[in-house]
């Protein structure tokens, strides 16, 4: 009878030597906690887009004083300035461009993607400024809201981003602001509009808003992708051209009835310089954030208007619409505290698998399970445990 040759088993054998105690980091407090949502990054983010509140802010100002005063009821020439100054500036800067950032080197390759973009942009402003003839100021303020849903829907399906539950209860945060905001305008009984053709109106809202929305995931892709300048320089260039065509056939006889003065003429270069403020910095704030923050930031525009309407306008002032701003800058805070990520980004696919390889000597039966590992992409990521692996 053979002798049984005992079969020998491979054993890997692994030591954890666990960091003395007195080593290894306390728990944070609740005031570190507070430190690392309130980060320098955050806190830029959230003056960034207030800045952007207050261009837009001006830009309602100017048009109000424009209308109402002066009764200069010319939104699309208001638009052409903006666009002519980004021609100005933007466009020509391009033109001088040398090789592929060229002007007409642009324009052979995406020519037509620009046109598009440049009529969208054009029909937005007009559509929303338009629509304030035939609805109140409370649907204009709830379904301008519109844009953000619009916002978030494009952004995930066609430029991959993905959101946490903090991103949708910031959102909704901030939602509940602006019904404050607008329940507090009730209760005052500040001026809500005409209100004929009510429907009208706020078919003409909704639709400003998803083109609005639109327009800025479009600016976002461009502007992370390519260039600001590039993105700026296109619209000045069709914005002019489909603008000004608009403006020979929709506005003329509203321009031939402005009695010019230089009142009239420094409201009109205050109404340009904000809109050319707001859309030269408004890619750089997107950049650095997203679409979704800065739409996000721009709901306390109408705040910032009403505080200066207290002084200049005489409205009646509520203590809900500081409440209203603060539960806001709740949402803002909340919607930026934890960073998206993007489904395609290699990043992402480097989160989810093990960069260390598996030791085994004896061969498996069957497929391998792909053993994953998820790090959140946010800035404040938490430390691992400190073991030593001998």
């Amino acid at each position: 009878m053979p002798a049984m040759i005992p079969v020998q088993q491979n054993h890997v054998v692994t030591t954890i030597e666990n960091i003395p105690p007195e080593t290894i980091p306390a728990s944070p407090t609740l005031l570190q906690r507070i430190k690392k949502v309130f980060n320098r990054e955050l806190l830029l983010s959230l003056a960034l887009g207030q800045v952007l509140s207050l261009l837009v802010c001006g830009i309602g100002l100017t048009s109000k004083y424009l209308a109402e005063d002066f009764h200069a009821n010319t939104p699309v020439f208001q638009s052409f300035l903006n666009y002519i100054l980004l021609f100005l500036v933007y466009t020509t800067t391009l033109a001088v461009r040398q090789g592929e950032e060229n002007l007409l080197a642009i324009l052979k390759r995406r020519w037509w993607k620009y046109m598009i973009l440049g009529l969208i942009d054009i029909e937005a402003n007009f559509l929303l400024i338009k629509a304030y003839q035939y609805t109140t100021l409370t649907s204009v303020q709830l379904l301008d809201c519109f844009i953000l849903p619009v916002v978030l829907l494009l952004s995930w399906f066609f430029l991959l981003v993905r959101y946490k539950a903090v991103h949708y209860v910031g959102v909704t945060v901030c939602l509940m602001g602006v019904a404050c905001m607008v329940g507090a305008d009730m209760l005052v009984g500040r001026q809500q509009g005409l209100g004929d053709h009510k429907l009208l109106g706020d078919l003409l809202v909704l639709a400003g808003a998803t083109l609005y929305g639109i327009s800025n995931v479009c600016e976002e892709f461009i502007v992370k992708n390519l260039s600001r300048v590039e993105f700026l320089g296109m619209i000045g260039l069709f914005g002019s051209f489909f603008s000004g065509i608009q403006l020979a056939v929709v506005e003329h006889k509203e321009l031939l009835k402005v009695r010019w003065d230089w009142q009239i003429g420094l409201l009109y270069i205050g109404f340009s310089a904000c809109m050319f403020g707001l859309y030269s910095f408004m890619p750089v704030v997107i950049k650095r954030t997203s679409a979704a923050t800065v739409n996000l930031s721009l709901l306390t525009a109408d705040l910032y208007s009403l505080f200066c309407g207290l002084f200049l306008f005489q409205y009646k002032f509520s203590g809900l619409y500081i409440v209203s701003f603060f539960i806001i800058i709740l949402g803002l805070v909340l919607y930026s505290s934890s960073s998206t990520y993007v489904a395609q980004d290699p990043r992402v696919y480097k989160q989810f698998r093990n960069t260390a390889p598996q030791i085994t000597d004896t061969p498996v039966a069957g497929a391998l399970e792909p053993s994953v590992t998820y790090t959140s992409l946010g800035q404040g990521m938490e430390e691992e445990p400190r073991i030593r692996v001998a």
